[in-house]
């Protein structure tokens, strides 16, 4: 049951959290406050959205509930043990159907999402508010969303193909003469390699549509807590694209103990290196920003700089994963999964707390406790370390992932640093209980949010706590400046509003 644990836990926490939390969730919110639009640009739309996501999670969460039990395939479902049915394994039958269904089904509810935010980013803008002057969380949400028009448009039909393997006789991901549990499959003339194709196709950028929006979101609240723009706005913007755009060209890189020819290792090497640059970029003009700054601290600015962290200490072990000689002795490894756990997983999340605590107070018209969130950083930081950079150094000596049970002479000894691992997972959890308690007990205890609590400059800052149901009461804001105008010569106050007619400089 081991393995049917770790495939739920990587499907949920990948598709039905760190695709909806940062960028479904925050992104529906605030996207239309902070270019000034009403409402979504298809309503209906977002409804069909939110109804098939659910749909998705319930059938996915059916696999627990059957006979069969959930599958046993890994969050990948690598072709052909995942093609062929219940042969595979336990729960490789009606288990493995519903996890093709329900991920075909995510990735309608995610299509219909995109093209939401990309419409609504391209026409709804309020009068004045050029595509320069969107909040960097904006631009972060329409990038994520271009990538996810395009990503979620291959994984469903690479879902619908695994479906038809499974049920209709087709041969897409299986060859011919397999033989899986003493019996020889009745397919011939696929390719297993085709799905690891299509499946990472969609993977790699499914990392960007993960990291991006909370990117975006720790930009924002850096800006904020710091009372003074970054090093350059339209630097990170541009990087942001660049690293859109170059998220189509590395899937490859997953692929490197594939058998592929070394040349064409050598190809995916180079534009997985390249991507690193522009993600370096934006992590130096956050750093360069911070230097000097007067930096508010409180939980949201805690969590944007816990952000920073887990992506350089999590980035910085990709390096070597990107040389094809490195990656063949690690891939497969505790190194990988501490790789990708800190730089997508944790650093998301981090993301997604950051914003909980800047906006509680706008979405509920009630603001978080800073002592219980301070208290719940901090437990958080230190536990996601001792949790994932002691995997690092399993992956270096051999340990490889997704074993259940270290028995033998190799691995027994690095039993004592697993149960180390597994005590500061339970603690890391246990803390979680902290933020769950403090998020229920502000929803309806918490002291009154005022309109702008962090005397912020973005249009989210100029209406109510929370906003009416059509976020500016019958007005229409008219945008005067750029989103971001903090430490302003001549101003009233120490930053000046987006839609204030108040000059920029006096």
């Amino acid at each position: 049951y081991y393995l049917s644990l770790l495939t739920m836990h990587g499907t949920l926490m990948v598709f039905f959290v760190l695709t909806n939390a940062p960028f479904a969730a925050f992104g529906n919110f605030f996207l239309p406050i902070q270019i000034g639009a009403e409402d979504m640009a298809f309503p209906r739309f977002n409804m069909m959205s939110f109804w098939a996501t659910l749909v998705a999670f319930l059938v996915l969460i059916l696999a627990f509930v059957i006979p069969d039990g959930p599958p046993i395939s890994g969050w990948t479902s690598y072709a052909p043990l995942s093609a062929v049915g219940k042969d595979a394994g336990p729960g490789m039958g009606w288990g493995m159907n519903l996890w093709g269904i329900s991920i075909a089904i995510f990735c309608i509810g995610s299509l219909l999402g995109a093209l939401n935010f990309i419409a609504t980013t391209l026409d709804l803008r309020a009068k004045g508010m050029t595509l320069m002057r969107m909040p960097i969380c904006t631009w972060a949400w329409f990038i994520t969303s271009c990538i996810a028009l395009l990503a979620f448009a291959v994984l469903l039909p690479a879902c619908i193909l695994l479906i038809l393997d499974r049920t209709a006789g087709t041969s897409f991901f299986i060859p011919s003469g397999l033989v899986v549990s003493d019996r020889l499959q009745p397919h011939s003339g696929g390719s297993p390699l085709l799905w690891q194709h299509l499946f990472w196709f969609f993977g790699h950028p499914e990392v960007y549509i993960a990291i991006l929006p909370s990117m975006g979101i720790v930009s924002h609240i850096l800006i904020n807590s710091m009372r003074k723009p970054l090093l350059s706005a339209r630097v990170i913007i541009y990087s942001m694209m660049s690293i859109g755009f170059l998220s189509w060209m590395v899937w490859g890189h997953h692929m490197f103990v594939s058998g592929m020819n070394p040349f064409s290792s050598l190809l995916f090497s180079f534009p997985t290196l390249t991507i690193t640059i522009p993600a370096t970029i934006m992590t130096l003009i956050w750093l360069g920003s911070l230097y000097g700054a007067n930096i508010r601290i409180n939980a949201a600015s805690l969590f944007a700089l816990g952000f920073i962290s887990m992506f350089v200490s999590g980035g910085v072990s990709g390096f070597f994963l990107a040389q094809p000689s490195i990656d063949i002795v690690l891939h497969a490894t505790y190194f990988v999964v501490g790789h990708f756990h800190m730089v997508m997983g944790v650093a998301s999340i981090f993301g997604v707390f950051a914003g909980t605590y800047f906006w509680f107070g706008k979405m509920t018209g009630r603001m978080m406790n800073e002592t219980l969130g301070q208290l719940h950083f901090w437990l958080t930081f230190i536990g996601t370390y001792c949790i994932f950079m002691p995997f690092h150094y399993l992956g270096l000596v051999g340990n490889v992932r997704r074993y259940s049970a270290f028995v033998n002479d190799y691995t027994g000894p690095l039993l004592p640093l697993h149960k180390f691992i597994t005590i500061a997972a339970l603690g890391t959890g246990a803390a979680q209980l902290v933020f769950i308690f403090n998020l229920i007990y502000s929803r309806y205890k918490g002291a009154p949010a005022p309109e702008n609590p962090w005397s912020g400059t973005t249009l989210e800052w100029s209406i109510p706590s929370p906003p009416p149901w059509n976020n500016f009461g019958g007005k229409h804001p008219v945008i005067y400046h750029d989103p971001y105008q903090y430490d302003v010569k001549g101003s009233k106050g120490d930053f000046i509003m987006q839609d204030s007619p108040e000059p920029s400089a006096g």
